[in-house]
């Protein structure tokens, strides 16, 4: 019994985005039974192309980007106790490199692999820059981050040199936003799990994790204890940086074209949902990675909902709003706290008054 007390507390962080997650599904359930019509669980394999589609398919697909923001997004939240915004600026410029070097070279995967280094170097200067102002100039990560989220499609846009190239349709790179040839999986999917390997094992075999979450809780001990708030900030920022750029990449090649105007917009809010959702505090600190990944899930397959429901796209924003209020105060420490108690007073199991005890025993002598 205490081992399974010890997994639970463990993995409590974890209770309001499956939560989340469990809700939705059910709704979507009990709207499939209500209409008669269960297409929107339901998994195709396209006879022509031989490639697997439908609404979970999309919603695993479609939130790659995100979930791979929000890992990024969950050690930065840790260390800084602030949010980055720029992150879709960020990616603005990132994609814009990655297609200008793919646009004036030949097509082949040497280009690419270049391509995707070159566009990581420029998002990981982007988060460096964000980094150094957190935590050398002491400015509060949003508002330095502001910078960035205001000039950073400016910048993808002379880049571009104000158009919008478009990848030919045969370029071998949309397979990484689309499908491998005789794969009837998306692409994005077996990279957000990649992602999330590397993100595990680095965590696991390097006090990354145990630092952030240092500097997180109280920067001061942290210093004392030999760790340096100053790089493990800047360092948080520029990992970011790495994920701003797959996300850029996915999202180019996905679409076969760059808008700095248009790409991943609004992305910024969702990852930060993502990581509230996941049970992770905005403030700092101990994080759950896992969480703000199925935080990510938890938005896209809402999202997927709202359409699926015929909700007009002018429409889904604001009801995405409220859904994710109710669920982020379901997550708030006040809610928490108040849980915590009512549940203990539920099951809390009875004391035998010490005098009944005494009672007993005499009687049976």
């Amino acid at each position: 019994m205490s081992k399974v007390k010890t997994v639970m507390q463990k993995n409590s962080q974890l209770i309001i985005p499956l939560i989340a997650l469990l809700a939705i599904v059910l709704f979507n359930v009990i709207r499939c039974v209500v209409i008669g019509n269960f297409s929107f669980f339901e998994i195709r394999l396209t006879e022509n192309t031989n490639i697997l589609s439908g609404n979970v398919i999309n919603i695993l697909k479609d939130a790659s980007e995100l979930a791979i923001l929000a890992m990024g997004m969950t050690l930065v939240t840790s260390a800084s106790r602030g949010q980055d915004i720029s992150v879709g600026a960020s990616a603005a410029i990132a994609g814009s490199v990655f297609v200008k070097i793919l646009l004036a070279n030949p097509a082949n995967w040497g280009v690419i692999i270049i391509a995707i280094l070159a566009s990581c170097v420029v998002a990981m200067i982007c988060g460096a820059f964000n980094g150094i102002l957190v935590s050398i100039f002491k400015i509060q990560p949003m508002i330095a981050t502001l910078i960035l989220y205001t000039v950073g499609r400016s910048i993808a846009y002379w880049i571009n040199g104000g158009a919008t190239p478009t990848i030919a349709k045969d370029h071998p790179v949309l397979y990484l936003g689309g499908f491998f040839p005789g794969n009837p999986i998306p692409t994005p999917i077996f990279i957000v799990i990649i992602c999330a390997i590397i993100f595990v094992l680095v965590l696991k075999f390097t006090n990354l994790g145990l630092y952030t979450q240092a500097v997180g809780i109280n920067e001061k001990a942290a210093h004392l204890n030999g760790i340096n708030p100053i790089k493990m900030k800047l360092l948080t920022f520029i990992i970011l940086g790495v994920c701003v750029a797959l996300a850029g990449v996915i999202r180019v090649s996905r679409l076969a074209l760059i808008n700095h105007e248009t790409i991943l917009l609004g992305v910024e809010m969702d990852a930060i949902l993502a990581v509230a959702i996941g049970g992770n505090s905005l403030g700092g600190g101990k994080f759950k990675l896992s969480g703000s990944i199925i935080g990510a899930y938890v938005i896209e397959a809402l999202t997927n909902t709202l359409y699926a429901m015929k909700v007009a796209s002018t429409d889904v924003k604001a009801y995405k709003a409220i859904v994710i209020i109710l669920i982020v105060v379901m997550g708030s420490p006040v809610v928490k706290k108040h849980t915590s108690r009512l549940w203990s007073k539920l099951f809390k199991k009875k004391e035998i008054p010490a005098t009944a005890g005494a009672s007993s025993s005499k009687g049976g002598m």
